[in-house]
């Protein structure tokens, strides 16, 4: 089939998010209807096309030569697209409990809507400029969302991520051009540079590129919006930590390693050294902040940022090897992290209770829901048989097999972490089980589980997060693939 249609999925939740926001469904059932409707026939959609669309370029809108709007779906794109199938109609049904006595509602699901439709548009990119105006898009479709709350930390909390974004747009938007003189504009396994360009000039301009589309993947030192951006609604954090904006970041930068610039002129150098190096100072970084942390979402933010640099690690190593790691880790973290915050959010909502001090006892009358984030906790710590466990191993032999002095440092600043995340994570689940003598078993009398709309979501992903542990072998192969240039 003509990659043309990839289009469908691209552009049905925008024109249905504007839809939404221009005809209003007044009937809160019916609307409730018509966007999961929407969210299920654009994942229906895009895993379809999946696997029916050729794997070849569709050009859209050409600019000039070497600049041009075109979409295709290969290897990687694929696994992104259908992370983002599996996981978005999910969080629409949790949002639907969550969201119920929230204002604002319909222009919330629109955006919420639009993101998704976005956010497919930078899988399903055959090229960098036009990744990175999605990029830029996704920027602006989702500030409304983090400042929905119209409170003055909502609102700074919205500043300080379009600062952000915009600031490295530009860096971003450096590299985008460099890259496309170069002609490695056009996605193409191992990079397309041309080599009469100075290659010096093309490592400086990579760095742009790493730091600017590196902000959305909250990376040392341009990370500060993430844990800021905490006090949107739990259904967004969870969309900006674990599914479209921090992924985003991590996809783009697997796009500019391994099909723009490609390893040939970055393997080595200074250049690939300060990238693993950043990305071993986030690591310990984030897990140290984590630690430090006594709001429950707050600290589950630095915990993200953390995490995500162990994607970042295993993309700077610049090895298959190290590229099967992180693609597995972005994978395993969204289910993980997701559970995670779905887990806290649902605590949120019922109890009130928003600080790690809170926590006392809520185990025992959230069963369910705490066993669920125990589980994610044990997985994120990289214990056995979860699927946590599975890529941080992949990481850690990536890091031991490249054996250069940086990812050396890298290897430990991720062990480090993993034990820094067991401690900041498995201290809450303890709390909430064994709570100490002086807590007030009077103030749990009225705390029960959360509806079937939470809980659905934050059990089937506790379920993957089993099924990945135990069955990874299809899934490590499958990335192995996507890393060696087999899809």
């Amino acid at each position: 089939m003509d990659p043309i249609l990839l289009l469908i999925p691209v552009m049905l939740p925008v024109a249905g998010g504007l839809g939404l926001l221009m005809r209003p469904v007044k009937d809160v059932g019916k609307r409730k209807a018509t966007i999961m409707a929407l969210t299920v026939l654009t994942s229906v959609v895009s895993v379809a096309l999946l696997f029916l669309v050729k794997r070849e370029s569709r050009t859209l809108y050409s600019f000039t030569e070497g600049f041009s709007i075109a979409l295709k779906a290969d290897g990687f794109s694929i696994l992104f697209a259908g992370m983002l199938a599996v996981l978005w109609p999910l969080v629409i049904l949790y949002a639907f409990s969550y969201m119920e006595h929230e204002h604002h509602q319909r222009q919330f699901f629109a955006c919420f809507v639009m993101t998704y439709g976005i956010t497919l548009g930078i899988a399903f990119a055959a090229n960098m400029l036009t990744m990175y105006v999605f990029f830029e898009m996704l920027t602006i479709i989702t500030v409304p969302l983090v400042i929905h709350k119209e409170d003055e930390d909502s609102l700074f909390a919205g500043r300080r991520y379009l600062r952000y974004c915009m600031s490295g747009a530009a860096l971003g938007l450096a590299a985008v051009v460099t890259v496309t003189l170069a002609g490695g504009g056009e996605f193409v396994y191992g990079g397309g540079v041309n080599s009469r360009f100075d290659p010096e000039l093309m490592r400086v301009m990579f760095l742009a590129g790493f730091f600017g589309f590196g902000v959305k993947a909250a990376v040392f030192p341009v990370h500060a919006w993430l844990p800021t951006a905490f006090v949107a609604p739990t259904p967004v954090t969870a969309l900006l930590h674990a599914v479209a904006v921090v992924n985003t970041g991590m996809f783009c930068l697997g796009r500019l390693v391994w099909y723009a610039f490609g390893t040939e002129i970055l393997l080595g150098s200074w250049a690939q050294q300060i990238c693993v190096a950043t990305a071993g100072v986030s690591l310990l970084y984030g897990a140290a902040m984590a630690l430090k942390q006594r709001h429950l979402k707050r600290r589950l933010a630095y915990s993200t940022m953390s995490n995500l640099s162990y994607m970042l690690f295993g993309v700077a190593l610049m090895t298959p090897a190290g590229f099967t790691g992180a693609m597995a880790h972005m994978l395993f973290h969204s289910v993980m992290k997701m559970t995670l915050f779905l887990c806290a959010g649902a605590v949120m909502h019922m109890t009130k209770r928003e600080y790690i001090y809170e926590m006392e006892g809520i185990g025992r009358k959230m069963p369910v829901t705490f066993a669920c984030f125990t589980i994610s906790a044990l997985s994120l710590s990289g214990i056995p048989p979860l699927c946590g466990f599975v890529s941080k191993w992949q990481l850690l032999q990536a890091g031991i097999q490249a054996g250069t002095r940086a990812a050396w440092f890298g290897t430990g600043a991720l062990l480090t972490a993993a034990f820094l995340c067991a401690i900041y994570t498995l201290t809450i689940c303890i709390r909430a089980f064994f709570p100490r003598k002086t807590a007030d078993p009077g103030k749990m009398e009225n705390i029960r589980e959360a509806d079937w709309r939470m809980l659905v979501p934050v059990g089937f992903f506790t379920v993957l997060n089993l099924v990945f542990g135990i069955w990874q072998a299809p899934v490590l192969n499958a990335l192995n693939g996507i890393a060696t240039g087999l899809y």
